[in-house]
């Protein structure tokens, strides 16, 4: 019977080609990016599954809320909590606990060329709770002594040309130098902490006495230098152990007033994908992403599901003798319905096949996304994603058929087509025409939202900063000396001004401390960057109360700042001059004089408002070299700049990109990947919504060629066949607009008002994204109703 069904549904695909190309292709186009989607998601939850114990391995997050009921939620929590859980708590088997700072992390910003590895440091119980094995070394005390670091394998053939480089030597920076004491067995299983290397948490010790790292390890109110890790003793619950975090809690931060600290557990195998948490350790989707792309491949695949819907409804009168003939034959109304479900799965499992050959071509350019580089994505196609699929691919065709199915299969031929013209689901509007509205409405919303992340991304690569990035070369200090390198590149004719400082002003970083004017009065939050004198003229500041710093001011320690017009507000200055010269407490009790003023710009990313900034002449934080050159001479700056470097780092590599190329690549970052992800969906369901109207104008042309040929007949012109033909669908479209255009308002003004500089939902954008579609629509109807108007009356008459 099966195989009756199978030769049916083949000979009906090959009877209506049109229909069924039109069917496939829309379900295979569907089907790609739900593949790549159900991979990702595959690849996502992969993460930390081979470890045997995962279900008592558990990482410590903290939940701090301020006195104002802002929460903040992290991943890391204080280094000194491993050690206090497992020297004075029980229940705890094993305790881990890993510390940002050892050689480059693991995403590639501002990473340091010279440095050769990128990792944590760790104590020797990582290998343990991880189950990690090594291919060289012994585990039990590879992480034991200080200066001990464990590769990995691909590390390890990247540093060195030998096979086991065991007890070589490597310089990590100016973290001095580490013996390899292990190197790490390949596998393929993933983890959601990403090293190459790993130092021993010992030799933190010796480097926070010479001060080459902040002093973190003792410290209780530092929670995001470290993530800590537990293995649970078997029978102990999380109830337990969280108990033991709440005592921990009361005793350290239990006197602190305006802040609630609470550490909470969270199982190794809910890190990723998991939650939305501050200072994650390494790459991992957040569950909101997951559901959001999972939600734009379901709004995709339910267009074809529709397609199919639409089309074989459509068709229900061609099939109504068939039906009548099985049923007078005793076939019974499990058995068509069975019939109408397998021609469904059938061009699903073609579209699957048609899918995967997509999948080719997508594939990589999905990959190629900034985004999936910075997650570290790695989509394979598995046996176990592979059988996913298929069964994905039964259940749309299961799905996309089950309607028709049963309509058809429920009343005698004649009753199924009048039964099936009757169905409302809007007012006055059909099933077909339902669906095809359904199918523009959520055509044009993602036109629109396409558009409108554009725009947005646009205003910000674009916008006025306050400040001047043109023809300035970011060059990346990595532990250079940036005086003796400021001064050689000043002798050339080519650069106007080298200055140094901390961060890149608006693209999202810059450090942060408290401020007040009194030692009683309430603590303030600041952003600030490390600077030096000449700084606010390389960037073209308007300095607009007192003076800029002098070369002397300008240390380790400084006791000078110039803070931004909105700070003069928020410490209660009434103008920029009353602040001058007045001295502030910045941290805990370190006091600074404010030397000047600078007109407030855009030191954080357009995606907030500008806040209270200060600069401060700190030369222990400057990592940057800003050097500024005569325009149209980058080519000669970019020489001397190379050949300075060289002569003051022989040894060393240098790092360098345009101002404006590294402020664009972070925007880029952000919304870049949105505008082509968005609008690669916007195309497909466009696509898809213009192939099931072609297939309804195809299928009204053709059941109305003999009524065409009447009024031609009759007298009517081809104008008036055409508009006859054309204006039903055309309502359709109206409809979808009225019903699509405050969906699409609403849902991105909810984006868009949380942007302190954004633009605006105006009647250009969406009249010019409606023009889209309805063009595109009307170029799709007039194909085939153009047609029809052209045919002969007297060849479709003949017969009659």
């Amino acid at each position: 019977m099966i195989r009756n069904y199978l030769k049916i549904a083949l000979r009906n695909l090959m009877r209506n080609k049109t229909f069924s190309f039109i069917n496939i292709f829309g379900l295979a186009i569907s089907m790609s990016i739900c593949i790549i989607i159900i991979m990702m998601i595959a690849d996502q939850k992969s993460y930390d599954r081979h470890i045997t114990n995962k279900d008592r391995v558990y990482r410590i997050n903290t939940h701090r809320k301020h006195s104002d009921d802002l929460i903040n939620k992290f991943a890391t929590t204080p280094l000194p909590l491993a050690e206090e859980l497992s020297t004075n708590y029980s229940g705890i088997e094993k305790t881990t606990t890993l510390r940002r700072g050892f050689g480059n992390a693991w995403v590639d910003i501002d990473n340091d060329v010279n440095v050769p590895v990128a990792g944590f440091f760790a104590d020797n119980s990582f290998l343990d709770v991880f189950e990690y094995e090594l291919l060289y070394g012994d585990a039990s005390t590879a992480l034991k002594e200080p200066n001990s670091v464990v590769l990995t394998k691909k590390a390890a053939e990247k540093l060195f040309e030998i096979e086991n480089p065991l007890g070589e030597i490597i310089k990590v920076g100016d973290l001095g130098e580490y013996k390899i004491t292990g190197i790490f067995k390949e596998f393929d299983s993933k983890s959601h902490i990403k090293f190459e290397a790993l130092g021993s948490f010992s030799t933190l010790k010796t480097l926070e006495a010479d001060s080459i790292i902040n002093k973190a390890n003792e410290d209780w109110n530092n929670t995001s230098f470290g993530w800590t890790y537990i293995r649970l003793e078997k029978g102990k619950t999380v109830n337990e152990v969280e108990a033991h975090l709440a005592e921990i809690n009361e005793a350290h931060y239990g006197e602190i007033e305006d802040i609630n600290y609470r550490f909470y557990l969270q199982g190794v195998t809910a890190i990723t994908p998991g939650p939305l948490l501050g200072n994650q350790i390494g790459p991992g989707l957040p569950n909101i992403f997951v559901y959001f792309l999972g939600g734009l491949a379901l709004i995709i695949m339910i267009s074809a599901c529709f397609n199919y819907t639409n089309l074989s409804i459509a068709k229900a009168l061609t099939r109504a003798k068939e039906v009548g003939i099985r049923k007078v034959s005793g076939a019974v109304k499990h058995q068509i319905f069975f019939q109408f479900i397998s021609e469904a799965v059938v061009i699903s499992l073609l579209a699957l096949a048609l899918a995967l050959g997509f999948l080719v071509v997508l594939k990589p350019a999905f990959l190629s996304m900034k985004f999936s580089q910075l997650l570290q994505w790695d989509l394979n196609s598995e046996p176990g994603v592979m059988l996913l699929c298929v069964l994905f691919s039964i259940v749309v065709g299961i799905l996309a058929g089950t309607l028709p199915a049963l309509l058809l299969s429920s009343f005698q031929p004649i009753k199924v087509l009048k039964e099936l013209s009757n169905i409302k689901l809007f007012s006055k509007i059909g099933l077909r025409k339902s669906l095809i509205v359904i199918q523009f409405a959520f055509s044009l919303v993602f036109i629109i939202s396409t558009t409108l992340v554009y725009k947005q991304l646009n205003m910000m690569l674009n916008a006025n900063y306050g400040f001047d990035g043109n023809n300035i070369i970011n060059v990346k200090i990595n532990d250079s000396n940036a005086e003796l390198l400021k001064s050689e590149l000043a002798n050339h004719s080519s650069i106007i001004n080298v200055t140094a400082t901390s961060h890149l002003p608006a693209a999202g970083t810059s450090y942060g401390d408290d401020v007040r004017i009194n030692p009683e009065d309430e603590e303030m939050e600041f952003n600030y960057f490390s600077t030096d004198e000449n700084y606010i003229e390389n960037m073209g500041l308007d300095l607009i109360a007192g003076n800029n710093f002098k070369k002397e001011d300008v240390r380790a320690s400084p006791d000078k700042l110039i803070i931004n017009k909105k700070m003069v507000g928020v410490l209660g200055f009434e103008s920029p001059s009353q602040a001058i010269n007045e001295t502030i407490i910045v941290g805990d009790s370190i006091r600074m004089t404010i030397a000047g003023v600078v007109e407030d710009y855009n030191h954080e990313a357009l995606l907030v408002e500008i806040g209270p900034m200060a600069l401060i002449p700190k030369t222990t934080e400057h990592h940057i070299l800003q050097v500024k050159y005569q325009n149209g001479n980058r080519e000669a700056a970019v020489n001397h700049l190379e050949a300075s470097w060289t002569k003051i780092n022989p040894s060393k590599k240098i790092t360098y990109q345009e101002f404006t190329e590294e402020v664009k690549s972070f925007y880029d970052l952000m919304f870049g990947d949105l505008v082509n992800i968005i609008g690669l969906i916007s195309f497909l369901t466009i696509t898809i919504s213009c192939l099931g109207l072609l297939g309804m104008a195809t299928f009204t042309t053709q059941t109305k060629v003999k009524e065409i040929s009447i009024r031609k007949v009759l007298g009517a012109s081809d104008k008036n066949v055409i508009l006859m033909l054309s204006k039903g669908f055309i309502m359709l479209l109206i409809i979808a607009t009225v019903i699509a255009l405050p969906i699409a308002y609403f849902v991105n003004n909810m984006w868009l008002q949380s942007l302190a500089y954004r633009v605006n939902i105006n009647f250009s954008v969406l009249a010019l994204c409606t023009g889209i579609m309805f063009l595109l629509g009307i170029v799709v109807i007039g194909s085939q109703t153009i047609r029809a108007s052209m045919s002969n009356p007297a060849e479709q008459l003949r017969a009659e």
